[in-house]
């Protein structure tokens, strides 16, 4: 059962001043299920990223300027309702750039790209700012207050693994508190990106308030993006080492900067779990999207009483999973995202065998006796036996495989987990209320699940510390990022 093609036979273009324009610098979009080629993809120059910039700094001070905030959010409805209206088309390109299943791309990609929009939108018609009424030394009395104002021209760099859900994620806020976007999508994932500009221009979004631009990061458009003088803020995400070459790229114009990066995450299986919920749920947080999600779980801290039932079960979860066609109904992983990071996860477990890790399961990649031989599939992938300083144990890998290890007692599970330069998220599985609230604050990650994972409110903070991120998005934590308060006091 084939990947449908979107645009096939098409070069997916630029989209700049409201125009759709190509170059002469091609590359291809290959298909990580079986290696095809879906398309060409038009390579932005540094000319065209500067007049994608400069086109965006001049509608911010047009049209776009003098909507109102209720103006504004009624655009992005109209944007929300244009992705549902080519809801079909969005599910083949994610499908057919990233692999994923149709389940996940018809219940949790397109729909929270059009969800995020509505979010935003409404959020941003109840943005509240502070008043202070005071005396002064003078026994007068001064009103101070806050309006908000808009960053400017804000660049977006989206990754490949949730491409239209993490895209939009950043652009509604963006867009509803007023600001102009320079988008760019991972040179892996063009399709849905390119069929959002086209839903952008179909909605009436004035020209210049989205401009969107294909290409790669280091000297090309990413890194001419990130560097221009006219770019007055940058959220990013992706890898650690990618947020760094940003934040240093960026330091000159000491630009305003959002940063979801890596993870290296934890899970906790105390021996008072819900054992069943427990299996289940880290079976979703280490395989889903085959391992491809920052959230997803890496590391396994388990209760020794425990551990061997834990292993085993986890091992049948992993061996239940279907790896296959996206439109396979069956489906329950696809391939990683290219055939350069199936070698980078592939060479992550030989890593781990050549350390001596045990293997429960999985290891290496899946023959299938057709065209998926020439696809980026990898084994999912269970290990135990390593000490905590191994390559695998302390490096994010990002793909189906964790490595499960024993503990004694609860700071040791603490201690463990909180070993590492990332700190994005953890999960802890335990029936013990008081164990909940005590251990789960003493993560030192920016969300932790009790008995849960990927379980969101999006009006909550998100974000990592140490290596996994710089500020929170989320609710009024993104649309205070991508506002800048001006106070303002008056003399009464």
């Amino acid at each position: 059962m084939n990947t449908p093609i979107p645009h096939a036979d098409a070069v997916l273009r630029n989209y700049i001043n409201g125009e759709f324009i190509s170059s002469a610098m091609l590359f291809d979009n290959i298909n990580p299920v079986d290696g095809s080629i879906i398309n060409q993809v038009a390579e932005a120059d540094k000319t065209m990223v500067d007049d994608a910039v400069m086109s965006a700094k001049r509608a911010l001070k047009g049209e776009w300027g003098q909507l109102s905030v209720d103006q504004r959010c009624a655009l992005l409805h109209k944007v929300a309702d244009g992705i549902e209206a080519r809801f079909d088309e969005f599910v083949a390109a994610e499908m057919a750039d990233t692999g994923k299943s149709f389940f996940q791309a018809t219940t949790i990609d397109i729909p929270r790209g059009a969800a995020n929009f509505r979010i935003f939108a409404d959020l941003a018609k109840s943005q509240s700012t502070e008043c202070f009424h005071t005396h002064t030394q003078d026994g007068s009395k001064a009103l101070n207050y806050a309006v908000n104002k808009p960053l400017g021209v804000v660049a977006v760099i989206a990754p490949w693994n949730l491409p239209l859900l993490l895209m939009t994620w950043k652009l509604a806020p963006a867009m509803a508190a007023g600001n102009v976007i320079v988008a760019k999508p991972s040179e892996e994932t063009p399709a849905t990106a390119t069929l959002l500009a086209e839903v952008m221009h179909d909605a009436g979004i004035p020209k210049g308030v989205f401009n969107l631009l294909h290409g790669f990061g280091h000297q090309s458009a990413g890194e001419f993006l990130t560097q221009h003088e006219h770019v007055d803020a940058v959220t990013f995400t992706g890898e650690s080492r990618t947020g760094s070459a940003i934040m240093k790229a960026s330091a000159d114009g000491v630009k305003a900067l959002s940063f979801e990066l890596g993870g290296k995450n934890a899970g906790i299986i105390f021996e008072d779990c819900d054992f069943d919920e427990a299996v289940a749920g880290t079976a979703r947080s280490v395989f889903t999207n085959g391992g491809q999600v920052c959230l997803c779980t890496e590391r396994l801290y388990v209760h020794r009483s425990i551990f061997d039932k834990f292993v085993a079960a986890l091992k049948d979860k992993a061996e239940q999973l279907k790896i296959g066609w996206p439109l396979d109904q069956s489906t329950d992983m696809g391939p990683v995202i290219s055939h350069k990071h199936r070698d980078k996860v592939v060479a992550y477990y030989e890593s781990a065998i050549s350390d001596g890790a045990t293997v429960v399961t999985g290891g290496g990649v899946p023959k299938f006796g057709d065209a998926r031989d020439n696809g980026a599939f990898v084994e999912p992938t269970i290990f135990t036996g390593l000490s905590e300083q191994s390559k695998i144990v302390k490096e994010e890998v990002f793909g189906p495989v964790c490595h499960i290890t024993p503990f004694d007692d609860e700071d040791e599970a603490i201690n463990m987990a909180n070993d590492s330069r990332y700190g994005l998220a953890a999960t802890v599985w335990t029936t013990n209320l008081q164990r909940a609230h005590r251990v789960a604050e003493q993560m030192d990650v920016g969300i932790c699940w009790v008995n849960a994972w990927y379980l969101r409110d999006l009006r909550t903070p998100f974000g990592g510390m140490k290596l996994s991120g710089v500020g929170r998005e989320g609710g009024v934590h993104s649309l205070n990022f991508y506002s800048e308060p001006t106070n303002i006091c008056i003399k009464l």
